[in-house]
């Protein structure tokens, strides 16, 4: 009975939000902020190249079921000319190609290929750096996503996997029995991807990917295969790991795997200043909780006052005594863009979305593990350790082609959370920021070179909206420049995979090992044969 009841409420609570929206908004425009996307992305108009003429940003397009022989090498292309584009939306790029590797002979022919044609290399997965991580002017994109075996070793623990897998894929094999150590915060990326950038997630424990990396393949410039681990060529593993595929292409990866243990959901919601106290005394160190994150408010009424704390508590209910369903799709795609989307039209939407957050999501979260036995009132909600980090984010692809949103993070020392965020909060008003999401995750201390955490760290993830066209670049870099300026006066630092508004000095004033970490490129990369839009920027 209880279960019929949650069923129509839910249901009933959401066909009210439809209504009300549908009912403020107003037919059509309702319909274009829910709208699945008709195609990938595209905002800003076509490259226009050197001699004046509009080029083409298709390209010549090639079955790579039909390999191409050019300069005697014979390759998988699928994009000869053209350009690229990343997430972002901003940043399209004329290219010699793209090639879709299938395997490591395809990787070993495109290096001969680059080399012999004078071209660079760039290594990209589904391209959601957002400053040209993934490919250079003019130059050869090795496409890893088809890339992608998987082969899990259950006494070990540990999945072996190539660099073009996702965190999905991963998930819907390893799925009911184990689960990811680390992993990015949703699964749509690519290992080599997460690798690259050392992506962190929700496990508050193990912090960033690295940390549970065993080994890896890498294949260098000339051709070579290296194998390296924390003690077989340490050097390259910890210039790989967060190098942006500087130094050589990921071929796989031995990742640590761990029990896919059952969780009650909880949420609390609590004032911002509080949250250092309340962290240190009741999360840090509590075993019993196995995930956890926090989003801080966008309403412009309290902005970065509150916060709700994200907490997925062990149970101690074994998988075999429990029903856990297969792993699917988060549900309310629509629901959940129409949301985010209004929120982007002005300040009493992103009220409306803060309100939606606290009060109406934990009436429609989905509990999907029930025990054998029958239910009891009041039964807690319960998910899998999967299932938080299963979320391919579907409601953040939009048709609307005039704005796109951008992604900030910065790393701040735990003792200055509060007055960064106080500094945070008058920057953003200041610049009428246009701020859908602000996240806070836990970050330990890194071992790799290009370190974004030489300390216990919190990490501010923004999630900003623009408009897609110079003026919206301009108000973006400005924001971007303070709000660095503003990590660096609290001893932070700010991450590289985003778009490259900042200067040479505060890269250094962040990353004072930044000169060394390009001198180790050039000895495993003497002529520079992999590259990107970040390095040729500051690299070079």
């Amino acid at each position: 009975m209880n279960r019929i009841k949650r069923f129509f409420t839910r249901k009933i609570t959401i066909f009210l939000i439809f209504l009300g929206m549908a009912a403020a908004l107003i037919g059509r425009r309702t319909a274009q902020l829910a709208a699945d996307p008709s195609a990938v992305k595209d905002c800003l108009p076509i490259v226009i190249a050197a001699d004046g003429s509009p080029l083409d940003p298709a390209g010549e397009q090639v079955d790579p079921q039909e390999p191409v022989a050019i300069a005697g090498i014979t390759l998988p292309w699928v994009q000869r000319g053209g350009t690229i584009n990343d997430a972002s939306c901003l940043n399209r790029t004329a290219i010699h190609g793209i090639v879709m590797v299938q395997n490591e002979d395809d990787i070993r022919e495109a290096l001969t290929y680059a080399r012999e044609e004078g071209l660079d290399i760039s290594i990209a997965g589904v391209r959601h750096s957002m400053g040209g991580h993934a490919f250079a002017k003019d130059g050869v994109v090795l496409d890893i996503r088809e890339f992608n075996e998987i082969t899990l070793n259950e006494e070990a623990m540990t999945v072996t996997v190539q660099s073009g897998a996702t965190w999905h894929q991963i998930q819907n094999q390893i799925h009911p029995q184990y689960a990811i150590t680390a992993m990015q915060s949703t699964d749509i990326f690519t290992v080599g991807g997460s690798i690259s950038v050392n992506a962190h997630g929700m496990d508050h424990h193990y912090g960033a990917l690295g940390n549970t990396i065993k080994s890896m393949r890498i294949m260098l410039a000339d051709g070579t295969v290296e194998r390296v681990s924390p003690t077989e060529n340490p050097e390259l593993f910890y210039h790989v790991i967060g190098g942006y595929g500087l130094f050589g292409i990921i071929l796989e990866a031995e990742l640590e795997i761990t029990d896919n243990a059952i969780y009650e959901t909880r949420r609390e919601v609590i004032r911002t200043e509080d949250f250092p106290e309340v962290f240190e005394n009741t999360i840090n160190d509590n075993e019993e909780i196995g995930l956890f994150y926090a989003h801080l408010s966008t309403a412009p009424q309290n902005l970065l006052d509150e916060i709700i704390m994200y907490k997925y508590e062990h149970t101690g209910i074994p998988l075999e005594e429990a029903e856990v369903p297969e792993l699917g799709e988060p549900g309310l795609v629509k629901l959940r863009r129409l949301v985010l989307n209004a929120s982007k039209l002005g300040p009493n939407w992103r009220f409306v979305k803060w309100w939606a957050e606290k009060n109406i999501e934990p009436r429609l979260e989905s509990c999907t593990v029930t025990r054998n036995q029958a239910m009891t009132d009041g039964e807690a909600c319960m998910v899998t350790r999967n299932e938080p980090m299963h979320d391919s984010v579907l409601y953040l692809q939009n048709d609307l082609k005039e704005e796109t949103d951008i992604l900030h993070e910065y790393f701040i020392p735990r003792e200055q959370f509060l007055p960064f965020v106080d500094g945070m909060r008058d920057i953003l008003r200041q610049h009428d920021a246009n701020l859908l999401n602000a996240s806070v995750r836990v970050v330990h201390q890194e071992n790799n070179v290009l370190n974004y955490a030489p300390e216990e760290m919190f990490s501010l993830v923004l999630y900003i909206n623009q408009t897609a066209d110079e003026a919206g670049n301009a108000h973006m870099e400005a924001l971007t420049s303070d709000l660095i300026e503003l990590t660096l006066e609290h001893d932070g630092r700010f991450f590289l995979p985003y778009q490259l508004y900042f200067s040479e000095a505060q890269l250094r004033q962040a990353y004072p090992e930044i000169d060394g970490f390009f001198a180790v490129k050039q000895k495993y990369d003497p002529d520079g044969l992999f590259t990107n839009t970040f390095y040729k920027k500051y690299g070079r």
